[in-house]
């Protein structure tokens, strides 16, 4: 095949990703936001557990495979680098569309405690034994840090749940709209999950076999067109590919008017990564902690604080503070970038 139906076929598969990506993120919120409000739950909490843990299945697949695979040192720039993502770009991006209402109880409980996650990442990292971490590792996350994090998960599972009781008792008062069935919100949520994984799949693409010939697909195929290196294109595209469900996912909740859900999924996806993905993979094999993964977490963590300050005075993320997170991403990204040559 020419160069030139390389790119169509390439440039056709990641159009049909952004679709797939754009139409199940509506699904998704539709069918979420219908399971909340039929079951008088919070569409924080339904962001916080639902949506963050099906909007992180990108992340989850390439840990765990990279782990069973037996090389996953990878795990935390996928979680790390997911993780700022998710905070600079998923809700500055979203408050472009609408300034982002955050509740003051996410402000007290939800956000201080992704921000410790991410402090016990960095300390227990920076505080390992190397041991027989391949390449230029400072430690490793153990299987007992590992469970560890899981246990912590467990533990935010029951406080959600514990919110969302005690949210249905406290609504009383009876729907006066008409609710969409359960089956139907629950099929909504499947088919949305599904075409968002997809979709991520087909955006960000890469090499499969034909007919005997092997094929590149997505936004890999183009980006080596272009001369790209492969470890620029996983800095890049495969770093944002993977967080593109919590992009979609959030920008469409903010149109829907579903802000709570909004921040939410970036709160919860955050969490989840941190706790559950790095626990998950830690749990089958000890994970290498380097020196840049330290760098980038305590980035995250500063980053995190930035984003907690701005929407501590008003309860609010506006257009100028949203502007401003994409700029201090970019400056990140050119950072990574310029550190793989350096």
């Amino acid at each position: 095949m020419n160069s030139f139906g390389s790119i169509l076929i390439a440039a056709l598969v990641l159009l049909l990703g952004f679709v797939l990506l754009i139409k199940g993120a509506d699904a998704f919120v539709d069918g979420s936001s219908a399971v909340a409000r039929r079951l008088r739950i919070p569409g924080l909490v339904i962001g916080l557990t639902i949506v963050a843990m099906g909007t992180s299945l990108p992340e989850l697949a390439v840990s765990v495979t990279a782990a069973l695979a037996g090389s996953n040192e990878i795990a935390v720039s996928n979680v790390t680098g997911s993780n700022i993502f998710n905070l600079m770009i998923v809700l500055g991006v979203s408050a472009l569309f609408t300034p982002l209402s955050v509740s003051q109880k996410s402000l007290t409980r939800e956000f201080p405690f992704s921000v410790a996650c991410a402090a016990v990442l960095a300390v227990f990292g920076a505080t390992g034994t190397a041991g027989t971490a391949s390449g230029d590792a400072i430690g490793l996350i153990s299987r007992r840090e590992g469970l560890i994090f899981l246990f912590f998960f467990v533990l935010f599972l029951l406080y959600t749940l514990h919110e969302a009781n005690k949210a249905r008792r406290a609504s009383l008062k009876e729907e006066k709209e008409d609710l969409m069935s359960l089956s139907k919100s629950l099929l909504l949520i499947i088919i949305g999950m599904l075409a968002i994984k997809f979709g991520g799949d087909f955006v960000v693409g890469g090499d499969t076999v034909v007919a005997g010939h092997e094929l590149s697909y997505g936004a890999v195929a183009i980006a080596r067109v272009f001369g790209m290196t492969d470890t620029l294109i996983g800095l890049t595209i495969c770093a944002v590919g993977t967080s593109l469900p919590e992009l979609v996912t959030s920008i469409a909740a903010a149109r829907k008017n579903q802000l709570d859900m909004a921040v939410g999924n970036v709160i919860g996806s955050n969490i989840f990564n941190i706790l559950f993905i790095l626990g998950v993979t830690a749990t089958i094999r000890p994970v290498a902690f380097t020196g840049e993964n330290l760098t980038d977490t305590i980035i995250l963590i500063a980053f995190s604080a930035l984003v907690w300050r701005f929407t501590w005075t008003k309860h609010t993320l506006v257009r100028r503070e949203g502007l401003l997170m994409i700029a201090l991403y970019a400056l990140f990204l050119l950072y990574a970038v310029l550190r793989v040559y350096w």
